[in-house]
């Protein structure tokens, strides 16, 4: 079953950053697919189960296209992510993850625990959220160079602070917030996945957390649950019915 090759699978992500996925519910050790447990929990209502393949994807399809969501959230992801603090500020705004984060005051930051961008992209003139375009080459150089050492000083005030005796919690003011990265580990289901995916895909989305919602998708939501993806894809981002 798919679920074996991809629990413990790694995709690396930005300059510094991964996702792996952990578990899945169901388990492949269960021998039910998740597309299949999505049908099975929409047919719990007639006690019914497989009907073959044919008619699963057409209920399945039918799922979807009906915004009948709650089968959808009988399959689970668990997820491993390293991203940058700038990138964790919007994903914990999806409120139906539950996360648990690397703390700072147990563990001290490694001296490469800091984002550097390979573009520098420009503000955009008509959302001020939003950037569009992207700074020159000898302007993005100077600024790439400015930015690391910013960070090499800050690190060394950082363990400046550890080594005369002040305490995790505390020494972490030295480091540049937005910059660094942290671990979590994360569950969603997958109805609030594809919701996660949709907003965090979207063009006006920040560059740093849509390539992480897109690994999510091609790299473990497609392998993971072909059919549900098939059908996402095709009714919800690519807005067809």
């Amino acid at each position: 079953m798919p679920g074996d090759a991809l629990i413990g699978k790694r995709i690396k992500v930005l300059d510094k950053g991964y996702i792996e996925l952990l578990d899945l519910m169901p388990h492949p050790d269960a021998g039910v697919s998740g597309d299949l447990a999505i049908v099975n929990a929409a047919r719990v209502s007639y006690l019914g189960e497989s009907k073959g393949t044919e008619r699963d994807r057409k209920l399945l399809f039918f799922l979807m296209r009906h915004r009948h969501t709650s089968p959808f959230e009988m399959v689970e992801f668990k997820f491993r992510c390293r991203a940058p603090l700038l990138t964790w500020w919007q994903w914990v705004r999806h409120r139906t993850w539950s996360a648990n984060a690397q703390s700072g005051r147990y563990t001290p930051f490694e001296e490469d625990d800091f984002y550097v961008p390979d573009v520098w992209r420009l503000q955009a003139r008509s959302n001020r959220q939003a950037s569009e375009g992207e700074l020159d080459d000898a302007s993005a150089t100077g600024l790439t160079r400015d930015l690391i050492a910013h960070y090499e000083n800050s690190f060394r005030l950082y363990r400046q602070a550890l080594d005369a005796g002040v305490s995790r919690e505390l020494a972490r003011v030295f480091l540049p917030g937005f910059s660094v990265y942290y671990t979590w580990v994360m569950k969603v289901n997958a109805h609030n996945l594809m919701h996660f995916i949709k907003l965090r895909m979207a063009e006006d989305a920040q560059h740093e957390i849509r390539v992480y919602a897109r690994a999510i998708l091609e790299h473990f939501f497609r392998p993971a649950l072909p059919w549900t993806a098939e059908a996402f894809e095709t009714m919800v981002l690519n807005n067809t019915s």
